[in-house]
């Protein structure tokens, strides 16, 4: 298995279980992501997984959506993306996308893997769950977060109704390292519903 395999698996797992230990009653609550419900983090994560598989002309298999059962739907659009890490052939095999033309691996590693770190911290935020991540996850994104395009701020550079990220958060200087990353990445750290 590939470093990126291995990292999307880990990524992943964190973000299950995220998903488990929502609470039913706490699925409507808002996110910190602006006019997101917990649910709705669950169903952009699972639309983004979808996304890594347009390039390849393909699309998720057969699921429970996302409001009949999170867990399950995400479970299965993860399938998707590891039976694509899983074929080296696939996972080799170099795509267009909006960054420019990449392997797939790449792609996965670039996007969904790292939004689930991201927007684990948004569930986690919005359901009461301990919102710390990893912070060898926090080191590892730190210098390329430093080097965000613009362009991944503007609404609808990558489609319509796409917005990546939103405006940067100033966060002080001597904050957490994780409070600095969150702020580059349009979050308020201290966000709270």
């Amino acid at each position: 298995m590939s470093d990126i395999a291995t990292r999307y698996r880990n990524r992943a797992d964190i973000f299950a279980a995220k998903i488990a230990a929502v609470e039913p009653g706490r699925w409507s609550d808002p996110s910190p992501c602006e006019e997101w419900t917990a649910r709705d983090v669950v169903g952009h994560i699972i639309d983004m997984h979808a996304v890594m598989l347009r390039p390849l002309g393909r699309s998720l298999s057969p699921a429970p959506s996302v409001t009949e059962d999170p867990l399950a739907a995400f479970a299965a659009a993860r399938a998707d993306v590891e039976a694509l890490l899983g074929d080296p052939a696939t996972a080799e095999r170099k795509v267009d996308t909006p960054t420019g033309n990449q392997t797939v691996e790449q792609h996965i590693d670039q996007v969904v893997s790292a939004d689930m770190v991201v927007h684990g911290w948004d569930l986690s935020r919005a359901t009461g769950q301990d919102d710390t991540i990893d912070p060898a996850e926090v080191e590892a994104m730190w210098p390329h977060a430093q080097y965000i395009p613009d362009e991944m701020r503007i609404p609808g550079a990558f489609g319509p109704g796409v917005v990546v990220l939103g405006p940067e958060v100033e966060v002080p200087d001597d904050a957490p390292l994780q409070h600095r990353l969150l702020g580059l990445f349009g979050r308020d750290p201290n966000w709270s519903a």
